[in-house]
């Protein structure tokens, strides 16, 4: 791995932000707070914390702009900067990044015929390429990966070991798809006889993922019965979740582990759906969604909304559901003694009659 060397000054500037202390002192990698050295960079998120800085040998950290001078640290350089979670992934994915190694394919990886090979590849051993599969420059096929025929593969992807892409499907440009991971397996779409028997429906149509997406492992993205199931730009989909076929999910959307997806609904703008929360199918979310983990979407949800629980419920009243739903036991016990009361007092006018 290549050693880079770089001032705090010219990282201030990557990320923005204004240097106090001395601009010129020499970076050469990003590292936890409490494990930075002399020559390494780290963050501080929350100033309330600021009493850690005293107890660091970081050569650099970045921190809030609004940071102020702690007791002991005067001669600590700074990196102020508006958001130091983002100034701090900036800097650590500048220190990690490495040119392409192209080491070609492997002897023992299958190609087969009328592959189109636009520039530096690597394909690791026990990998498939189909028939007339498209591959960009510094792509990267890890061992075990499957890439059926006719799959259009852009630049600057990664597809990590056994991970498979099925027939026809296109994969546009610094995507990242890990492990285990299957794009455009057959929807799940059945028509029942007078039998009840389940009569499979074709899937015939194919999966597009844009440009800067990252899909975790063990995920699967059905194909569509007629044309597309879109993954949009910059969205990031976790491990083990399930997006069904005719599904859109929009630019940098994020859907987080377990999530699913129904078939035939359309996800806005940066919709962010928290562990294991599901959206019915044929509905539309707008942008800017947010749902908690577990929520259940069932219906067609305008832009902003934030929502909980199953069905889902604006995130306020959820909450009062949940703190009323916390004390049912409590309820229950006055209701039955009140209820005893009542039936008490009711029986003692009958007697008075």
């Amino acid at each position: 791995m290549n050693q880079k060397d770089i001032s705090v000054e010219a990282l201030a500037k990557m990320v923005q932000g204004t240097v106090s202390g001395l601009g010129t002192t020499i970076m050469k990698a990003f590292a936890p707070l409490d494990t930075a050295g002399k020559e390494e960079i780290s963050f501080l998120a929350d100033k309330k914390k600021g009493a850690q800085l005293a107890e660091t040998s970081a050569g650099a950290v970045m921190v809030p702009e609004s940071m102020g001078v702690v007791e002991g640290t005067e001669s600590l350089t700074l990196i102020k900067v508006r958001d130091p979670y983002l100034a701090a992934a900036i800097v650590h994915n500048y220190f990690l990044e490495q040119p392409f190694e192209a080491k070609g394919i492997h002897p023992s990886a299958f190609v087969g015929t009328g592959v189109d090979v636009k520039g530096a590849i690597t394909i690791g051993p026990m990998a498939v390429i189909g028939d007339r599969v498209t591959l960009g420059n510094r792509v990267l096929i890890e061992p075990g990966a499957v890439i059926g025929d006719d799959v259009e593969i852009g630049d600057d992807v990664t597809i990590r070991a056994n991970v498979t892409v099925y027939k026809g499907c296109i994969i546009g440009n610094r995507v990242i798809i890990h492990s285990g991971t299957v794009i455009g397996s057959d929807g799940y779409g059945y028509a029942a006889n007078e039998r009840g028997e389940h009569i499979k429906r074709p899937q015939v149509g194919i999966v597009r993922i844009d440009d800067d997406v990252e899909i975790g492992a063990n995920s699967c993205i059905d194909r569509a019965a007629y044309g597309e199931t879109w993954i949009k730009s910059g969205a990031k989909i976790d491990n083990l979740v399930q997006v069904a076929h005719n599904v859109v999910v929009g630019e940098n959307s994020l859907l987080v582990s377990q999530v699913g997806i129904a078939g035939s609904t359309t996800l806005g703008r940066n919709v962010v759906m928290g562990g294991q929360a599901a959206v019915a199918g044929h509905i539309n979310v707008g942008d800017q969604v947010m749902v908690a983990a577990r929520g259940g979407i069932h219906s067609n949800t305008p832009k902003g909304s934030v929502l909980g629980g199953a069905p889902a419920i604006p995130i306020r009243h959820w909450a009062k559901c949940c703190a009323v739903f916390n004390k049912l036991p409590e309820l229950q016990s006055k209701v039955r003694k009140n209820s005893k009361k009542l039936a008490e007092l009711s029986t003692s006018s009958e007697d008075d009659k």
